[in-house]
């Protein structure tokens, strides 16, 4: 958020602060959920840019489109194994595995997974 739209809230009365903040997160709780939707965004990414159908990637992982669209969107019911399979599957290697775990915030377009 810019500093001006955080300034006319505060003015107005409203609390600004993080998602973390709001939901009262550990930082390792927040770590946690960044990991998984880094994981997440780095699948569809890679799926995209291999021209593959989130039913073509279901069948590749012996799943469901509809299982495929929850791991894409960083649903919690989907595991962390299924997330690592998926690029794995998709061609990642373990060092751009690295990559994804050890980029310091969530942007999908810094991971450096090549297609």
């Amino acid at each position: 958020m810019d500093r001006e739209k955080k300034t006319r809230l505060t003015s107005k009365g409203w609390k600004v602060g993080t998602v973390s903040e709001f939901l009262d997160l550990t930082p390792e709780e927040a770590a946690y959920i960044e990991l998984r939707l880094s994981l997440s965004e780095s699948v569809k990414r890679l799926r995209k840019s291999k021209k593959v159908t989130q039913n073509q990637l279901a069948k590749m992982l012996s799943s469901s489109q509809s299982r495929v669209a929850k791991l894409e969107a960083g649903e919690s019911s989907v595991s962390i194994d299924l997330l690592i399979r998926s690029l794995f599957v998709l061609g990642a290697s373990n060092k751009d595995l690295a990559h994804i775990i050890a980029s310091p915030e969530r942007n999908p377009e810094s991971v450096g997974i090549s297609p």
